[in-house]
């Protein structure tokens, strides 16, 4: 009783803050000590409960570093130009017939890149969205679009935060949970292309008033080197080699290519990847060229950190063992993954945060995967493929709150079109359902046999 009536005020706290736009992490730290009560109350001394926070805390610890290399090399990406420079090539070859497809293709290249949506977003997006609303163009259609495509390079880019959180979690390799990634990710991202190419047939952009791409040289020296930073974390990537090396010589490249070719000071550079880039406020592109910076993390790298705490807790007091004995029941690879989707949502939909949703499904399922020779592995990958991109179709969680602020669009409109987003789970559960059905059919005419 004590833990429903715990779960109803961290819901109440949550949703409150939330609604009033205040950080998540003060209303996380709120949950966090009324889980650490309930935990005291059920006789566990507080030095205990405190070390059990701890220890689930320290599981972040690897994560936070990637978060402040995300910080560098995207305050150093848009210092070099690499940012401004993929989001002109990627205007430069636009067709304007099929701008809703491009603006999901573009948003995922763009994400798998950065490893971030809301970077992808608040960079790529808000120059989308600006064409999409000055083209005549149903705003929530190119929203969902951008959205879609963001959430494609923050569940498999090397780079994402989340990838590596998941990674963490689970004790995988980051490089295997990637493939898997792009295996099962490939049946709904033909799928969502298919339909965004329909969609942009029916509704193409009637012009393109903005002058973005000419505003982009104005400011920067935009040529091929300006894209060597990108390149080798892709280079890195596809040899499998150590991200965060690959990370620390993307942001020494693009230092370096800050001070040689748009001509800033090594001082400047240095400012921008601690604290963020910003360009001069009279500037048309102040509000789009802007961000990253060591400092920009510190936010979620607190977020990721208490909710890893908080499930320290849930772990030490096997607080939650009554709703893991329920999932124990799910057996088959597609029990497992309704299950995993479920949990998502709902703990997406209380928590309002991803990194709540990811930590809490993971210790809710990591039972139910232990018993396959591939669990850890498969509850990866699941993980990847409904709590990642489920939070960010509700719309008071931050995966889909901070992206609908930023594009200044509805906060519900977007979601019929943010096809990716629900195809992922859907195709998958398709999958699984008919794999059961046919293994079911051969063990049955294996026995009749």
């Amino acid at each position: 009783m004590d833990l429903v009536v715990g779960m109803m005020a961290a819901i109440g706290v949550l949703i409150a803050f939330i609604l009033k736009g205040t950080f998540v992490g003060y209303p996380l730290v709120l949950c966090l000590l009324i889980f650490a009560v309930i935990a005291w109350k059920r006789g566990y001394r507080l030095r205990e409960v405190a070390r059990m926070a701890l220890t689930g805390g320290r599981k972040a610890f690897v994560v936070l570093k990637i978060f402040v290399l995300i910080g560098a090399i995207t305050g150093a990406w848009m210092a070099s130009g690499t940012v401004p420079g993929i989001v002109y090539y990627g205007i430069k070859y636009m067709n304007p017939n099929y701008f809703i497809l491009y603006a999901f293709m573009v948003s995922s290249a763009v994400s798998f890149l950065l490893g971030t949506s809301l970077g992808t977003v608040s960079t790529v997006g808000v120059a989308l969205i600006l064409m999409a609303k000055n083209g005549d163009m149903n705003a929530n259609i190119a929203a969902g679009a951008i959205i879609a495509g963001a959430y494609f390079g923050d569940r498999c880019s090397p780079m994402s935060s989340s990838a590596n959180l998941v990674a963490n979690l689970t004790e995988t390799n980051l490089y295997t949970n990637i493939r898997n990634m792009f295996k099962t990710a490939a049946p709904a991202f033909v799928l969502s292309s298919v339909l965004y190419y329909i969609i942009s047939l029916r509704y193409p952009l009637s012009f393109v008033a903005s002058r973005l791409d000419a505003e982009l040289l104005n400011i920067f020296r935009i040529n091929g080197e300006v894209l060597i930073p990108a390149l080798l974390v892709l280079l890195f990537a596809l040899f499998r080699l150590d991200i965060k090396l690959a990370m620390l010589l993307s942001v020494l490249a693009a230092a370096g290519i800050g001070v040689l070719f748009q001509q800033q000071h090594l001082s400047e550079v240095m400012r921008d990847i601690v604290l963020g880039y910003r360009l001069d406020k009279a500037s048309p592109l102040q509000s789009i060229v802007q961000g990253g910076g060591i400092i920009s993390m510190l936010k979620p790298s607190f977020v990721v950190f208490v909710s890893c705490a908080m499930a320290g807790i849930f772990d030490g007091t096997r607080m939650l063992g009554s709703i893991e004995a329920i999932l124990l029941r799910a057996k088959s690879r597609v029990a497992l993954f309704g299950c995993t989707a479920l949990v998502s949502l709902v703990t997406a939909a209380l928590g309002s945060n991803q990194s709540i949703s990811l930590v809490l499904t993971e210790q809710l399922m990591k039972k139910s995967y232990a018993r396959s020779e591939k669990g850890s592995y498969d509850l990866a990958v699941d993980l990847e493929n409904t709590g990642e991109v489920l939070a960010a179709l509700i719309p008071w969680n931050i995966a889909a709150l901070v992206p609908t602020v930023t594009m200044k669009v509805g906060s519900v409109g977007f979601v019929p079109y943010a096809l990716y987003l629900y195809l992922l789970p859907l195709t998958l559960m398709v999958y699984f359902a008919v794999r059961s059905a046919r293994d079911a059919r051969g063990a049955h005419t294996e026995k009749v046999g």
